[in-house]
């Protein structure tokens, strides 16, 4: 998920389900970057009021 080794499992007292519950909410960001771009290159150019990426 492009999180720091340790990011959850290093919590101390967070249970195993409770670290998968965690990560199973999160968005993985350079996912959701890739996302933006995409929607974002196929937006009407006057949605933003510039043209499209």
């Amino acid at each position: 998920m492009a999180l720091d080794d340790g990011h959850v499992t290093a919590v101390p007292g967070l249970s195993r389900t409770a670290q998968l519950k965690a990560l199973g909410n999160g968005v993985v960001w350079p996912q959701a970057v890739a996302a933006l771009r995409i929607l974002l290159s196929r937006a009407e150019p006057d949605a933003w009021g510039r043209a499209a990426a």
